[in-house]
């Protein structure tokens, strides 16, 4: 799949600026930025509608209303995808509350929760990394909005059925329909953030998955308690989405010059005059020739493993393993999410301040730590709540630190040519992580029992330590290249 359409060149202007720093750029610079390669091609008549919005000409010229205006679209775009993106979990994480519930009504073993878990998680995996090479192409807001209704749609399917097999399809395409979120995040980002400002800025961001996965575990918990109905738990979060979609459209841009301002300082691609747009092209060249992509996937794995063994079986646990109340466990996962958020925002500001861009390098000391917090709330809680709170909401801010902080150094890795590519190369490591903290947890835990769990969650912590560090000495990012 190709890009732009050829775009025809601009009638001259006066020099304008950039907005940031750097010398002096005409209009007609300012879309080569856009667009470096000569010609593209239009996307197939069925596709058009997930086309790039193409460049506008850039009329202003001067500096400072350039940068406010760079400014204003900036924080557009982060608040409109972190409303977005949080309203993605409310119909994916929604799930894990209404688990317990399920079991009992509709007679489910662990082993077939976990093979729903599994199966959402290792298609939502392909389909990111599938997404990812159409992310790094299409229309932001087109490719966003779509997802977002699509996983409504099969959320209300999802309530409406009881089948094993019916649920295990429905939840199966969701996971497919999720992984349209995340690169039109990717690609919104590498566009309109400069690379030493993107770690700090997209751990802000981040905050959506904490937001998101927080509020529907505590809104779920809410609606099964007073309505003892786990099919509102689908319901619900799916009107929410239909809503949320509707903002989308009309909140989200595309790239800079779709909205008529240059390329951001710093984004530009050094690009020969003979080098191919190819999509396969630009993803060998950034994305699959580069062996830290690719150890950062294995990292993932391992983060990932974590994240949904704590996340996905929380409820679970705390009301089986811990003896807590639902209702309180609701509020325990959503303090994990929102101790997750405050460590993936510090771990962006880290990198970006003391280690110049480095993300392996933060992640080493997170994952460290996240294996000792998960050892602590085994071992030392007990059946305290407020101990139990304390060292879960520890684990969780150790958890989202590498969670948040591998996506962001595959992206600036592969630049913003192919930044959903990479995201989507390592979310296909994460997801397929499902493997383990879904069907293989449910079958560990119904096997022999809790401990067994965190003693695999113990050992996972210690592999992602050691991938980490592998990475110690791998670069910022690829714009040098």
């Amino acid at each position: 799949m190709s890009a732009l359409a050829p775009q025809s060149e601009p009638r001259s202007q006066p020099p304008v600026p950039p907005a940031i720093g750097g010398a002096v750029v005409s209009p007609a610079a300012a879309l080569a930025q856009a667009s470096p390669l000569a010609e593209r091609r239009r996307f197939p008549l069925l596709l058009r509608f997930f086309e790039p919005a193409p460049p506008v000409p850039v009329t202003l010229t001067d500096a400072a209303e350039i940068q406010a205006q760079q400014r204003y679209w900036q924080r557009r775009v982060m608040v409109a995808t972190i409303v977005g993106y949080a309203v993605f979990y409310f119909v994916r994480k929604n799930l894990s509350i209404a688990m317990p519930m399920m079991e009992k009504s509709l007679g489910f073993t662990k082993v077939d929760l976990g093979w729903f878990l599994t199966l959402h998680g290792v298609l939502y995996g392909v389909s990111k990394f599938v997404n990812g090479f159409f992310g790094d192409r299409c229309n932001v807001r087109a490719f966003m909005v779509t997802g977002l209704v699509l996983s409504a749609v099969v959320n209300v399917f999802f309530g409406l059925s009881s089948a094993v097999a019916a649920l295990g399809f429905f939840w199966m395409i969701n996971g497919w329909f999720q992984g349209m979120g995340f690169p039109p995040c990717a690609r919104a980002f590498t566009h309109w953030v400069p690379p030493r400002e993107l770690a700090t800025k997209m751990s802000i961001w981040n905050a959506s998955t904490n937001i998101g996965a927080g509020l529907v575990v505590v809104m779920c918990s809410y609606l099964l308690s007073y309505f003892g109905n786990w099919r509102l738990c689908f319901f619900v979060p799916a009107t929410i989405a239909f809503l949320c979609a509707m903002f989308l459209w009309f909140a989200l841009p595309d790239t800079p010059p779709s909205v008529g301002l240059p390329e951001v300082q710093g984004t530009q691609v050094n690009t020969a005059a003979n080098d191919s747009d190819d999509w396969k092209v630009v993803a060998v060249k950034y994305v699959f020739s580069n062996p830290y992509i690719w150890l950062l996937g294995v990292a993932n794995f391992f983060v990932y493993t974590i994240r949904y063994a704590m996340l996905d079986w929380g409820p679970t646990l705390l009301t089986q393993a811990k003896h807590l109340q639902l209702t309180n466990a609701g509020w325990m996962v959503a303090g994990f999410e929102i101790s997750g958020m405050t460590g993936a925002l510090i771990g962006g500001w880290l990198t970006d301040r003391l280690f110049g861009g480095r993300g392996f390098r933060s992640c080493v000391f997170y994952m460290a730590m996240a294996g000792v917090s998960v050892l602590l709330f085994w071992k030392v809680a007990g059946e305290s709540m407020w101990l139990n709170t304390l060292l879960l909401c520890l684990s969780g801010f150790f958890i989202y630190g590498p969670q948040c902080l591998i996506s962001i150094a595959a992206a600036n890795l592969a630049t913003k040519r192919a930044a959903a590519t990479a995201v989507g190369l390592t979310g296909i490591f994460g997801y397929a992580s499902t493997t383990l903290s879904g069907i293989g947890l449910g079958k560990l835990v119904q096997t022999y029992g809790w401990d067994a769990g965190f003693i695999g969650m113990l050992i996972v912590a210690v592999l992602g330590t050691l991938a980490c560090a592998l990475g110690w000495n791998a670069k910022a990012d690829g714009y040098g290249d």
